[in-house]
């Protein structure tokens, strides 16, 4: 399992986070996760099997939003 770092365009209220937590849990291999409308940032844990285009539509997928940016921790 590991833990990455999500940068996201396009977050204006709680409910686009909301939003965007909710079509993350939708991927399988996908464990935590947390979204900040404050950072724009938002932290994952997934497994090995989740890939980062499962990642990049699943915010698309939740509105207005573009995931610009994947970092490891």
């Amino acid at each position: 399992m590991k833990r990455l770092k999500l940068t996201i365009e396009g977050m204006h209220c709680a409910s686009c986070s909301t939003n965007i937590e909710r079509s993350l849990k939708k991927i399988k291999g996908i464990h935590d996760v947390s979204i900040s409308l404050m950072t724009k940032k938002g932290f994952v844990e997934v497994d090995d099997t989740v890939k980062e285009e499962d990642l990049k539509h699943a915010v698309a997928r939740a509105g207005q939003y573009r995931l610009i940016k994947i970092e490891g921790l």
